[in-house]
Parts: C-alpha cells; structure tokens; sequence
C-alpha cells in the first residue's frame, strides 16, 4: 500500500476535519503563550492554578492539549493573572486583512 502526502493548510485542527479548527488554532497558541509564561516565571502548576483562580488538574489539561475545556474569554483572564496582557485587533477593511481578528500577546 502506497502512502500518500498531503501539505497541510497551516492550521493542524482544519487537517483533521474539525467544524471548530479556527477557534481551537486560536486558544492553542494562547495556551502556548500561558506555558510560556508559567515557565518564565518559575511557578509550579499548582502555583499558577492559584493565581488564575482554578484548579491543577484543569490547568494540567489545558496545558495537554484539551483546549475544548475552557473559553477563550477564561485563558485570556489566566494570562492577565499571571501578569501578561491581550490586545485584540479586529480590522473591518473588506480583503485587507488575512485574518479579521488578531490577537496579540503583550509582555508584561
């Protein structure tokens, strides 16, 4: 049987057929970001989880991957607990713009 290679679109979560992949593209770089940021400022997951108001286990599962577990509003709040902040863009020029709405990690 002979394996055939597709190039991906950019976006792993629309390679693999999901309704949502745009959506789940955008909180899997804000958990990248939260990582980020966890590990630049030494803290333990439970530590982290204390400051953002939530428990370990649930952090620990975002942070696996399971993006579908919390809003986008929720990991927006997390990185502003852990001192980051979040500026959202939304550009409405008709064509100009490649992605309507983007989002932009700001260092603290």
């Amino acid at each position: 049987m002979e394996e055939t290679i597709s190039e991906g679109t950019g976006n792993v979560f629309t390679d693999l057929g999901r309704p949502d992949a745009a959506a789940r593209a955008y909180k899997a770089d804000l958990v990248m970001i939260l990582e980020d940021i966890i590990k630049r400022l030494g803290l333990t997951q439970v530590e982290a989880a204390q400051r953002c108001g939530t428990d370990q286990s649930t952090l620990s599962k975002v942070l696996r991957g399971r993006v579908g577990l919390v809003t986008t509003d929720r990991l927006i709040r997390w990185l502003g607990c852990l001192g980051g902040s979040v500026r959202i863009t939304v550009d409405t020029t008709p064509g100009k713009a490649v992605a309507p709405v983007s989002v932009h990690f700001c260092a603290a």
